[in-house]
Protein backbone atom coordinates (compact mmCIF):
# COMPACT_ATOMS: atom_id res chain seq x y z
CA UNK A 1 0.00 0.00 0.00
CA UNK A 2 1.19 3.50 -0.81
CA UNK A 3 1.15 6.47 1.50
CA UNK A 4 -0.55 9.49 -0.06
CA UNK A 5 1.80 12.47 0.01
CA UNK A 6 0.09 15.80 0.55
CA UNK A 7 0.91 19.48 0.29
CA UNK A 8 -1.02 22.17 2.09
CA UNK A 9 -2.03 25.38 0.33
CA UNK A 10 0.75 27.46 1.94
CA UNK A 11 3.45 25.04 0.83
CA UNK A 12 2.05 24.87 -2.70
CA UNK A 13 1.90 28.67 -2.88
CA UNK A 14 5.52 28.90 -1.70
CA UNK A 15 6.63 26.38 -4.32
CA UNK A 16 4.79 28.30 -7.04
CA UNK A 17 6.22 31.63 -5.84
CA UNK A 18 9.72 30.09 -5.95
CA UNK A 19 9.09 29.19 -9.58
CA UNK A 20 9.20 25.44 -9.10
CA UNK A 21 7.98 23.52 -12.12
CA UNK A 22 4.76 21.89 -10.91
CA UNK A 23 2.00 20.29 -12.95
CA UNK A 24 -1.25 21.25 -11.24
CA UNK A 25 -3.91 18.76 -12.26
CA UNK A 26 -7.60 19.41 -11.59
CA UNK A 27 -9.38 16.05 -11.36
CA UNK A 28 -12.89 17.45 -10.82
CA UNK A 29 -15.69 17.15 -13.36
CA UNK A 30 -15.82 19.63 -16.23
CA UNK A 31 -18.96 21.16 -14.66
CA UNK A 32 -17.08 21.76 -11.39
CA UNK A 33 -14.13 23.26 -13.25
CA UNK A 34 -16.47 25.82 -14.80
CA UNK A 35 -16.80 27.38 -11.33
CA UNK A 36 -13.10 28.27 -11.35
CA UNK A 37 -9.71 26.61 -11.32
CA UNK A 38 -6.34 27.25 -9.77
CA UNK A 39 -4.30 29.33 -12.24
CA UNK A 40 -2.22 27.25 -14.69
CA UNK A 41 -3.96 23.99 -13.72
CA UNK A 42 -4.64 21.31 -16.31
CA UNK A 43 -8.05 19.72 -16.80
CA UNK A 44 -7.90 15.98 -16.27
CA UNK A 45 -11.12 14.62 -14.75
CA UNK A 46 -10.43 11.67 -12.44
CA UNK A 47 -12.35 9.18 -14.58
CA UNK A 48 -10.02 9.93 -17.52
CA UNK A 49 -6.80 9.46 -15.54
CA UNK A 50 -6.27 5.77 -16.40
CA UNK A 51 -6.47 6.40 -20.16
CA UNK A 52 -4.51 9.68 -20.07
CA UNK A 53 -1.78 8.64 -17.64
CA UNK A 54 0.71 8.34 -20.50
CA UNK A 55 0.44 12.14 -20.93
CA UNK A 56 2.20 12.62 -17.60
CA UNK A 57 5.93 12.07 -17.29
CA UNK A 58 7.13 10.14 -14.25
CA UNK A 59 9.70 12.93 -13.82
CA UNK A 60 7.07 15.66 -13.43
CA UNK A 61 6.26 17.00 -9.98
CA UNK A 62 2.46 16.78 -9.95
CA UNK A 63 -0.10 18.17 -7.53
CA UNK A 64 -3.62 16.83 -7.98
CA UNK A 65 -6.64 18.60 -6.54
CA UNK A 66 -10.41 18.29 -6.46
CA UNK A 67 -13.09 19.99 -4.38
CA UNK A 68 -12.06 18.71 -0.95
CA UNK A 69 -9.07 16.43 -1.52
CA UNK A 70 -10.82 13.04 -1.51
CA UNK A 71 -10.95 12.32 -5.24
CA UNK A 72 -7.50 13.75 -5.85
CA UNK A 73 -6.15 11.45 -3.11
CA UNK A 74 -7.63 8.54 -5.09
CA UNK A 75 -5.84 9.83 -8.18
CA UNK A 76 -2.54 10.10 -6.30
CA UNK A 77 -2.99 6.54 -5.01
CA UNK A 78 -3.66 5.29 -8.53
CA UNK A 79 -0.61 7.07 -9.90
CA UNK A 80 1.57 5.72 -7.06
CA UNK A 81 0.40 2.20 -7.90
CA UNK A 82 1.52 2.81 -11.49
CA UNK A 83 5.02 3.80 -10.33
CA UNK A 84 4.68 7.58 -10.11
CA UNK A 85 6.54 8.92 -7.08
CA UNK A 86 6.48 12.72 -7.48
CA UNK A 87 2.74 13.07 -7.00
CA UNK A 88 1.03 15.01 -4.22
CA UNK A 89 -2.55 15.63 -3.13
CA UNK A 90 -3.57 19.22 -2.34
CA UNK A 91 -4.78 18.91 1.23
CA UNK A 92 -8.33 20.24 1.48
CA UNK A 93 -8.63 20.72 -2.29
CA UNK A 94 -9.87 23.87 -3.95
CA UNK A 95 -11.99 24.62 -0.87
CA UNK A 96 -8.80 25.09 1.18
CA UNK A 97 -7.27 27.11 -1.69
CA UNK A 98 -10.23 29.52 -1.65
CA UNK A 99 -10.30 29.74 2.15
CA UNK A 100 -6.70 30.98 2.03
CA UNK A 101 -7.84 33.76 -0.32
CA UNK A 102 -5.99 32.34 -3.30
CA UNK A 103 -7.10 33.28 -6.83
CA UNK A 104 -9.18 31.26 -9.26
CA UNK A 105 -9.46 31.60 -13.03
CA UNK A 106 -12.42 30.86 -15.27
Amino acid sequence: MYSIKELDVSTLKNYLDEGRKIRLIDVRSVAEMANGMIPDAEKLPLHTLPVRLNEISRDDLCVLYCRSGARSAQGVGFMNAQGYENVFNLQGGIIAWQRMGMPLVA
